[in-house]
């Protein structure tokens, strides 16, 4: 792994090593705050947030069928620069800290496979990814970047290679159900000690839910949250920073 600036953090993260320490099963939860850092803006923060720029109805089922060209064209907006990104401190820490035995399970909101990346190994993504496309009529699966030069090229909607049907994005979109990893992740979150929420506003219904299901509740977010009043802990910080201070004291 290259050599990466350790970025600073001014916040006592004492209380929150204590509580990772103490938990029999810790879970985290991860918004789009923990990958602001790899270049991938998030979609609610004023003036730079993803939905201050684009209607976010276009990245829905409706569009999809309704408006194609207008779908692809956002899905290569959005996802070409999240295909390029690479982890951060951050992600490289929550790795750390699950290879300690400090965290059992991470549930991400996001699509980037940056968990991944960065070498976790128990990820469960309630939004779904940007590995592969899928047929909306047969749902056979086939690479996300092959996918989108299929679009690049000219050819929208993109038609399965085997029966015809429409393929899309392994995402899900306004008007899609949540995957199983969803029904998963509730279950993780009610039998575990801790739920650790990093770079989320939990605003979004229904993974904003899973916090009413834990027994302790810590937060690193750069904003206060709702849930903010009923966590043991809420670290108002950078989410990279702050990970990668307190794997290196647990370690």
């Amino acid at each position: 792994m290259p050599q990466r600036r350790k970025p600073r953090v001014e916040v006592d993260i004492g209380e929150l090593v204590e509580l990772l320490k103490s938990s029999n099963k810790t879970v985290v939860l991860t918004g789009a705050g923990i990958s602001t850092a790899s270049g991938i803006p998030d979609f609610r923060s004023p003036g730079t947030g993803l939905w201050q720029r684009m209607d976010p109805n276009v990245l829905s089922v409706e569009t999809l069928t309704s408006e194609p060209e207008k779908f692809y064209q956002h899905c290569i907006e959005i996802f070409t620069p999240i295909l390029k990104a690479e982890p951060n401190s951050g992600h490289y820490a929550l790795a750390k800290l699950e290879a300690l035995g400090y965290v059992k399970t991470i549930i991400t909101q996001n699509i980037d496979g940056l968990h991944q990346k960065a070498g976790a190994k128990e990820v469960l993504e309630v939004h779904g990814h940007l590995r592969t496309g899928f047929c909306v009529k047969c749902l056979k699966e086939i690479p996300l970047t092959v996918l989108l030069q299929r679009v690049k090229e000219g050819e929208i909607p993109p038609r399965c290679p085997r029966c015809g049907g429409i393929m899309r994005p392994n995402v899900v979109l306004f008007g899609d159900y949540l995957p199983d990893d969803f029904i998963q992740a509730q279950r993780e979150v009610a039998s575990s000690t801790l739920l650790l929420v990093i770079g989320s506003s939990l605003e979004v219904w229904p993974v904003n839910t899973l916090p009413s299901l834990a027994a302790n509740l810590a937060i690193i977010n750069l904003t206060p949250t709702g849930y903010d009043p009923v966590a043991r802990v809420a670290i108002h910080a950078e989410a990279s920073a702050v990970l990668t201070a307190v794997a290196a004291e647990l370690a």
